[in-house]
């Protein structure tokens, strides 16, 4: 996410609620679509750099 995204998303940033659900949206289909794709990259070519992303993400859901 770009930091004016992560403003708007952790509500630090004053726009309009349409403002707002724009920006989760784009958010979102950049999660379901580019990460799946990168995190795919990571997995097969870069296997250290996967399970430091890997840890970071599964930390914070233990």
């Amino acid at each position: 996410m770009t930091e004016r995204e992560r403003e708007i998303l952790s509500g630090e940033a004053d726009v309009k609620d349409n403002y707002r659900y724009k920006v989760e949206s784009q958010v979102r289909s950049r999660i379901t679509k580019r990460l799946e794709a990168d995190v795919e990259v990571l997995s097969e070519h870069y296997p250290e750099m996967f399970q430091s992303l890997q840890g970071l993400i599964c930390e914070d859901s233990e």
